[in-house]
């Protein structure tokens, strides 16, 4: 919110938490004391999906722009006036942070991590050719009516949606564009990434790639 005042901007911010351990759901309660108009907290018993987390979370949102970011701090508020900015010059649908352009970069990743990142965006631009720098990133302004329309798209509902986001957006034949991002690893918690969200990823390019062949 800070970020939001400091730049004039109306945001409100809505927190899908699912049972995370990390205490996220008692810092929200605190920060609506601070905000109470401003921060909404929507919860859920367990680990259902980043997909089903941000199709829910839409049904709290009031404006006419949904940026989806992690609330970890991984992705800084920072950047939203850039992408904010970005949007009212180009009048884009999709404005999409990118750690792989000019200027982007990540801090904190092991080079386990770098790589599966790396080879993740590799393996989905060139089966799917889906011209965007960073297919995995999950640091997103949206406008909102293009968002409803690509997730009614949306198959996926791990982390192959932020990749299946994009593709289906290009098929729509949609305005994106790129800011350069800093993406910071969490401090506290763990990653929710493991193998079996590797799997549903890979398994989300292949279901693409049939979809465009057939």
């Amino acid at each position: 919110m800070k970020t939001a005042e400091e730049a004039k901007l109306d945001l409100e911010i809505v927190v899908v938490d699912d049972n995370s351990p990390d205490g996220t759901q008692q810092v929200v309660h605190q920060l609506q004391k601070v905000y109470p108009d401003k921060i909404k907290l929507h919860t859920r018993p367990g680990k259902l999906g980043l997909g089903s987390a941000y199709i829910e979370g839409m049904k709290f949102c009031s404006g006419n722009f949904v940026i989806l970011m992690d609330a970890d701090l991984s992705h800084h508020p920072k950047e939203i006036p850039e992408m904010v900015k970005k949007q009212k010059e180009t009048d884009a649908d999709i404005v999409t942070g990118t750690r792989y352009a000019h200027g982007g970069g990540v801090f904190g990743w092991d080079l386990r991590r770098k790589l599966t990142s790396r080879v993740a965006n590799f393996i989905a631009s060139t089966l799917l050719n889906p011209r965007c720098s960073d297919l995995t990133g999950s640091f997103r302004l949206y406008k909102k009516s293009v968002l409803n329309i690509v997730m009614n798209r949306i198959k996926s509902r791990g982390y192959a949606f932020q990749m299946e986001a994009i593709v289906r957006a290009r098929e729509e034949h949609y305005h994106i564009e790129e800011v350069p991002i800093t993406f910071v690893d969490r401090i506290f918690g763990e990653s929710k990434l493991g193998a079996n969200e590797i799997m549903t990823y890979l398994k989300g390019v292949w279901n693409l790639l049939w979809d465009a062949r057939f």
